[in-house]
């Protein structure tokens, strides 16, 4: 796995990718190595990776980039996290597998889910309760609006490759070939019409970097949650307060 500098080339790789490179095998520069901090259920089997949620129906609107701006959270809507606009999002990566069932997968790795969204707003969490930890937890946050079907459309082509890329896959791009030597379902928070988590696990100059992603729906509008843990190989942890704050605020 090789994290570009761009917004995301492990979904974002978050912090680290804003900054600058760094690859398993050549280290093009140094970003803040920061993770998403508690395990989520390491040493038990997950339930189903979807989890219907009881919040009421969206109301089906395609929304603009200004009207995902609107409903992203803000600093002070989650208690103890300051929340942002992600900078560098101009440059996506540019993975493609060589299992054409792993393509959903790939594309939200590389900060463009398909269908091609009709909006897309970045954002990004961080524990300000953690302030100055190498563990602090950071999370990035994509909201992408689309036409009528294709946000199911999305959940559905994600939720199938988790099965179908259970045992890895490998992808080649503009920064060389990348392994993924694991995809698993995880635990998803009651929130949206539907959600779905599931970890990706990638490798950094040999060792494990799992990923972790969080998809919820509500309408026409999804939400991809992602974190990562740099530093200690363990499932890191999308705070559900985040997950079920930000569903509540779309439409």
């Amino acid at each position: 796995m090789r994290v570009r500098s761009t917004v995301v080339a492990a979904s974002a790789l978050a912090l680290c990718l804003a900054a600058s490179g760094c690859g398993p095998d050549d280290v093009e520069g140094k970003g803040p190595e920061r993770k998403a901090t508690a395990p989520a259920t390491p040493d038990r089997e997950p339930p189903a990776a979807t989890t219907p949620a009881p919040a009421p129906a969206g109301d089906g609107r395609t929304l603009t980039e200004s009207e995902l701006a609107e409903v992203a959270l803000t600093t002070g809507e989650v208690p103890g996290f300051d929340i942002a606009p992600l900078q560098g999002t101009d440059e996506r990566g540019t993975e493609k597998p060589e299992d054409e069932a792993c393509r959903p997968i790939t594309t939200v790795i590389n900060g463009s889910p398909e269908p091609t969204p009709a909006a897309t707003v970045f954002r990004t969490a961080m524990d300000t309760r953690e302030e100055g930890r190498d563990d602090q937890t950071v999370v990035t946050e994509i909201l992408t609006s689309h036409r009528a079907g294709e946000a199911e459309e999305l959940m559905r082509s994600v939720r199938d490759a988790v099965r179908a890329c259970a045992g890895g896959f490998r992808t080649t791009g503009d920064d060389g070939p990348s392994t993924y030597t694991e995809v698993r379902a995880l635990p998803a928070p009651g929130a949206g019409q539907e959600s779905l988590a599931y970890q990706v696990t990638g490798s950094l100059e040999g060792a494990p970097v799992p990923l972790v992603f969080h998809l919820v729906r509500t309408g026409s509008t999804v939400v991809t949650f992602y974190a990562a843990d740099y530093l200690t190989g363990k499932t890191p942890e999308v705070p559900a307060a985040l997950v079920t704050a930000q569903a509540a605020k779309l439409p």
